[in-house]
């Protein structure tokens, strides 16, 4: 027997073959499938979120002791094997992803699958995890339906999502802004912007808001002019914009010609950290946001600050969220399965479900068992003006960070129920 075929051919003899295990990691390396949109309107945060999976997997393969303070039995690669990659276009298309997915785990054997940024993916990524009994992490998902009704046992997910932005940013607003307004939101067709802005409505009516319009939206939309015409006639004091990526962007834009900004405070629950530098700083001053992750965190956690000095350094920007999703994403992976001492599934599982406190970029962390949501603050954001920018990076100021485990719903609200691990 070769020596470095040791550990995996030991545990092969303890566990049965289930997905790809044994096979794929009966060599030196273990493969990760990343299917992350690349085209399409969340091209953005889809490479963001890339460039994270990418510093994570170098990390890894080196023994950086960034990747040690979150997981810290990794001494270099997972169990010793070399961490290797695939990477593959999804276009924010669920069948693409699915499709990524499958070729990873027929033709490289992938040991995990991860990436998403439109929750269609997640939920579709979900189902094929769980068919093909292969750990799926979702990269960027912010519907309740991911860890909710199309909850998986073999998926675990690390960022906010619909419940949370608007239980964390609901009472922040409401305060700021005041009572009884009249709200118009713009929602993006699909399970991700109907389940925010269910959420949004819901968390916002203690204070007396009232819808007055949901304008909804196709995926990837050029041109919002009837919509936004709709929400500047309807008399809203408050313009909640559920979109994301470059549909934000655009939609912003637009709604900024047609005089909405001018006429309603603009809110965003689910926030690209840099949607301020791609519409201008001005338009997003003042504006309250939700968002996962935001870099002036470093003078927070210490996690955080090693993360984005390790990531401006190789990438030369500021990371996103995506991109600390990304890498928060693969290291608590590593974690799971050095303390599983083993690469087969189920086992990897029952140490995701062991509620491990985990230290991260965004303070200490742990996996819901029950519906295998990570427990995690949500940060608040509010845009500055251009004027008030210290940096040329320095967008927001964060108004605070809301602790993950009082904004949760509870673990069966949305209709989780987690399958068999076999």
């Amino acid at each position: 027997m070769l020596p470095w075929a040791s550990s995996s051919a030991q545990a092969a003899d303890s566990f049965p073959a289930i997905g790809t295990y044994p096979a794929g990691t009966a060599g030196n390396t273990v493969f990760v499938g990343i299917t992350v949109p690349r085209t399409g309107t969340y091209a953005v945060p889809g490479e963001d979120l890339l460039k994270g999976y990418q510093l994570a997997i170098e990390h890894l393969n080196s023994g950086d002791p960034l990747i040690k303070m979150i997981s810290p039995h990794t001494s270099k690669g997972v169990l010793g094997k070399t961490v290797i990659a695939g990477i593959a276009d999804s276009a924010a298309k669920p069948n693409e992803a699915v499709q990524n997915g499958s070729r990873f785990i027929s033709e490289n054997k992938a040991s995990v699958i991860t990436g998403c940024v439109s929750s269609a993916e997640a939920v579709a990524l979900n189902k094929l995890a769980d068919r093909e009994k292969v750990i799926y992490l979702p990269g960027i998902s912010g519907s309740n339906d991911t860890t909710g009704k199309d909850c998986a046992r073999y998926s675990f997910r690390e960022c906010y999502y619909g419940q949370t932005a608007a239980a964390a940013i609901s009472p922040i607003i409401t305060k700021a802004l005041g009572p009884n307004k009249k709200v118009a939101y713009l929602t993006p067709d699909y399970t991700y912007g109907h389940t925010v802005h269910q959420s949004m409505e819901e968390f916002v009516k203690a204070a007396g808001w009232k819808t007055v319009t949901n304008q909804v939206c196709p995926l990837g939309s050029p041109d919002y002019s009837s919509f936004l015409l709709n929400i500047a006639n309807s008399g809203a004091d408050i313009f909640i914009n559920i979109n994301f990526g470059n549909d934000a962007v655009n939609s912003i834009k637009q709604a900024n010609q047609f005089g909405i900004l001018q006429k309603s405070t603009l809110v965003v629950p689910y926030n690209t950290p840099f949607l301020a530098r791609d519409v201008g700083p001005d338009l997003m001053a003042g504006v309250f946001a939700a968002t996962d992750f935001w870099w002036t965190l470093e003078d927070r956690f210490p996690i955080a600050k090693a993360f984005v000095a390790a990531f401006e350094t190789k990438y030369g920007y500021k990371p996103e969220w995506g991109a600390n999703a990304g890498y928060m994403q693969i290291a608590m992976w590593a974690d799971a399965v050095e303390r599983a001492k083993t690469f087969y599934p189920p086992e990897i599982i029952k140490a995701y479900e062991a509620g491990v406190q985990l230290n991260s970029s965004v303070g200490e962390v742990s996996m819901r068992p029950e519906d295998h949501q990570l427990i995690r603050p949500v940060i608040i954001l509010r845009g500055k003006k251009k004027a008030d920018m210290k940096t040329k990076d320095d967008y927001y100021d964060v108004l605070e960070v809301v602790p993950g485990a009082g904004v949760m719903q509870k673990p069966d609200a949305f209709g989780c129920k987690l399958g068999s691990v076999t």
